[in-house]
């Protein structure tokens, strides 16, 4: 059978098609009808299948580390929420959620949370993400609304992306655009990125600006294009107020010194203004590069200040595009689930806005301030001001910025509730009640991607264990609580008609987010829904396409966009001195999602990536006495880590790269956000996790390791070894280590460990030392199988992983020829499938 559904990665909201098989595993494949994908999938989507069987799936409710029914978790839960309220207020409680729940998840916190508790601390991880677009929407349309369309990016004529490694985050996009390419090769290409990307591999130009010279770069741009009489005045006259402010802000800019600020060629950036000034149909695409900064807020304003002056928006092939990075970090703006918004695109600080929803919810009162952000309120958990926190579909100890500080906070915080589908995250580690609950493939709801396209996500299979979803247990506590006659659902369906009959209430057309032709949805209709963009108002048509603000009607008071001035600071960061030198700039790979909580488990995903890394350029290294695959150290004022070398000129000369995505469930010390500091946007409040003042120095290891086994070992087996990092590979797990003991005393100590962790078996062990590479090799079999592989050296131990890695699935009949793993690499006939490391 046959099942329609989205991905539940980026917010491409990708549409799959999950077939499941006789032997009830499942096959999955692009949706050849949504629009989003068009069939299409990247590695993630396509090993979607490859997560729904993970045996670390928490499936039974606990407090305290002990298993305990629904029934008793919701009324301990309950109880937490009543007696903290009562001793200390509606504000000493808050929840923080995930741009992955699905809207009618988000809906049910949001509605518990500002209607029935009456403060707004919710937040979420799409604080980290998206917030500074909602603000540049919101200063500029009078609405968080994105004006174009994926369509758009294939209809441009000059594509710039700006801040975005498209080709790794967003990889269904970027074949989109590259198809387009090479239809029409005179489609020109900007990447706008101190860093050379796979993205920037296959643009026709690339400016690689220092860290956070956007706002400098396009208020240029902006001089540039009134300097050349190339504002659009009739549509400056009749639909935009602001441009003498905005042109006032910037002051004056000479290209010399424009160039020289942004440490780029001058001729390079005058091909860029030129490209946009004679070229009417240009997108320009941003994402966390713009978003996550101290002037990001600022930043988006400066891209759609552009837009709006040139009239290139709600056109065909123009706009600016906020890529969204969570798959519904969307869905989550459109229900208010940041401390900052109302459901339905509705204003906090808007007494008509509030009093439309509390009349519709009929709650017995409304939050009537912001509550606190994802950075101040973990500040206010540290603080001891919240005493009860509810995390769900989140992993803040990894993913926040001073991410040690997340730890301290929960582990002194009375209660702290973590909803999951897994067992092993760090977060999980601190909570005091653990409420299992859906993951991809027993999920049903909708989600809206950066396009504004919702579309359903469906389950494949009945619940595993006793898991629930998200609403349900939110909904039961509600009810315990005495609130039952707000939250009475027994479906998705039931809260996605109320979500879409509250975006038509009080509405008269005048917010731009409208779904009430689905108020009446049957339940059969609700599962039959197919992909829409909103808004889709009641009585209308729904559409397979829609770009807002065609008619330059916008939707501020008198429906006039407004350029917001903006001034720019000094590109790079002010913080860099003797003792950190270097600018740290952290992101993500393609392969992975966040902290690898489900990719995590996929070996597809880590067959170019199994170790975590920091890009930095030969030059620096040379500096810092660094070769290529050494373990260095990167430290801030916050924290410390350890990350395997990668070198190449892909950086720019004192700055450095890493990902974001290893947890302390897959390496030893490799959590990258915990060196970011806490500086956020001072309107969005999103933090800057792009340019951060580090050093770097040599990890001098006495001895290496390399070990391969058939089972993933616990993390304890590791807790004196300063380097580790494990990956799943096809039948087992892979680990590189390294410590500063010396050699024999590594081999004996994980010998001993590894051998003791596994299965009890009839271990038949092959061992080796070689003292003329200083290599201690070995391999232990079971019958025909092998179940333990491990190499000891003084230095990086040189084998072909591959090729070892791929011996789990070989029959070791031969016992004569067993020696062969020792040495690492295939027989002499044998061609090698990669470098030996």
């Amino acid at each position: 059978m046959k099942t329609n559904t989205t991905c539940p990665y980026c917010g491409t909201g990708c549409g799959i098609t999950a077939e499941r098989t006789s032997d009830g595993s499942f096959t999955v494949s692009g949706d050849e009808a949504h629009p989003a994908n068009l069939g299409q999938l990247c590695a993630k989507g396509h090993a979607l299948a490859d997560t729904l069987n993970a045996d670390n799936r928490l499936l039974y409710p606990e407090i305290d580390g002990k298993s305990v029914s629904w029934y008793q978790a919701i009324d301990h839960v309950a109880r937490a929420f009543e007696e903290t309220i009562e001793a200390h207020g509606h504000d000493s409680v808050a929840f923080y959620a995930s741009g992955q729940l699905l809207t009618e998840d988000y809906y049910v916190i949001n509605k518990l949370v500002k209607g029935w508790f009456g403060t707004a601390n919710v937040d979420s991880s799409s604080r980290l993400g998206m917030a500074s677009s909602i603000i540049g929407h919101k200063r500029a349309f009078g609405s968080d609304t994105v004006p174009g369309c994926f369509a758009d990016l294939e209809l441009a004529d000059l594509v710039v992306l700006a801040g975005s490694n498209l080709a790794w985050c967003h990889p269904v996009i970027h074949q989109r655009i590259l198809a387009e390419k090479r239809r029409r090769p005179e489609m020109f290409i900007v990447v706008i990125d101190p860093r050379s990307t796979t993205t920037s591999d296959h643009a026709d130009l690339h400016l690689r600006i220092q860290p956070d010279g956007d706002c400098l770069l396009f208020n240029g741009l902006l001089a540039y294009l009134a300097s050349h009489d190339k504002l659009d005045e009739e549509y400056l006259k009749q639909h935009v107020n602001g441009l003498e402010e905005a042109l006032q802000a910037i002051g004056e800019l000479p290209m010399e010194h424009l160039a020289e600020r942004l440490g780029v060629d001058l001729q390079q950036l005058e091909i860029f203004y030129g490209r946009v000034a004679f070229t009417p149909r240009t997108v320009t695409l941003y994402s966390q590069g713009v978003n996550q900064s101290e002037s990001g807020s600022d930043k988006v304003s400066a891209i759609i200040n552009m837009h709006l002056a040139t009239g290139r928006i709600g056109k065909p092939g123009t706009g600016p595009f906020s890529l969204a990075g969570q798959p519904n970090g969307m869905g989550e703006r459109e229900v208010g689930g940041q401390a900052t918004a109302l459901a339905a695109h509705m204003d906090l600080d808007n007494p008509q806005h509030r009093d439309v929803v509390q009349r519709f919810w009929d709650s017995p009162r409304i939050a009537s301030k912001p509550g606190l952000c994802a950075v101040n309120l973990f500040k206010a958990i540290e603080a001891g001001r919240i005493k009860a926190v509810w995390i769900l579909g989140s992993n803040p100890v990894d993913s926040l910025p001073e991410a040690d500080t997340i730890r301290a906070a929960l582990q002194s915080c009375p209660h702290v509730i973590v909803s999951d589908v897994t067992t092993r995250t760090d977060t999980l580690d601190y909570a005091t009640v653990r409420l299992p609950a859906l993951p991809w493939g027993e999920k049903d709801g909708t989600t809206t991607n950066a396009e504004r396209c919702i579309s359903r996500q469906r389950a494949l299979r009945p619940p595993m264990g006793d898991a629930r979803a998200d609403w349900w247990a939110v909904s039961q506590v509600a009810c315990r609580m005495g609130f039952r006659s707000g939250f009475t659902f027994d479906s998705a369906a039931d809260i996605f008609r109320e979500h879409a009959a509250l975006s038509t209430t009080g509405n008269d057309g005048n917010r731009d987010f409208d779904i009430g032709a689905c108020a009446s949805l049957s339940d059969q209709e609700y599962q039959d829904l197919q992909p829409f963009y909103w808004p889709w108002r009641s009585g209308k048509p729904s559409t397979q396409s829609v770009r807002f603000y065609e008619n330059g009607h916008y939707s501020t008071a008198d429906h006039k966009a407004r350029l917001y001035p903006v001034s720019a600071a000094r590109p790079g960061n002010r913080d860099l001195s003797d003792h950190y030198p270097l600018i740290l700039n952290t992101g993500r790979i393609g392969e992975q999602w966040h902290t690898m909580t489900s990719t995590g488990y996929a070996a597809a995903l880590h067959a170019h990536t199994d170790e975590p890394f920091v890009e930095l350029h030969p030059h620096d290294a040379l500096i810092h006495g660094i070769k290529n695959a050494d373990i260095i150290e990167v430290r801030s004022p916050h924290a410390a880590i350890l990350l395997r070398a990668v070198l190449n000129d892909r950086q720019p000369l004192g700055q450095i790269f890493s990902p974001m995505h290893w947890s302390d469930e897959f390496a030893s010390q490799a959590r990258v956000d915990s060196l970011i500091g806490r500086r956020t946007d001072p309107v969005s409040f999103q933090p800057a996790f792009k340019n951060q003042a580090v050093s770097i120095q040599r990890f001098d290891a006495g001895s290496h390791g390399y070990a391969m086994l058939k089972h993933k070992p616990d993390r304890n087996l590791f807790v004196d070894i300063d380097y580790w990092a494990m990956t799943p590979i096809v039948g087992g797990w892979q680990i590189e280590f390294a410590s500063k003991q010396n050699a024999r005393e590594l081999d004996t100590c994980m010998a001993m460990r590894l051998t003791r962790s596994m299965q009890p078996c009839s271990m038949e062990p092959l061992t080796c030392l070689d003292h003329a590479n200083d290599i201690r090799r070995m391999a232990v079999f079971e019958q025909d199988r092998l179940q333990l592989l491990l190499f000891t050296s003084s230095a990086p131990v040189p084998l072909s992983r591959s090729w070892s890695a791929a011996q789990f699935e070989t029959l070791w009949n031969e016992r004569s020829t067993r020696w062969r793993m020792l040495t690492g690499r295939p027989a002499i006939d044998l061609p090698e499938e990669d470098a030996i490391v």
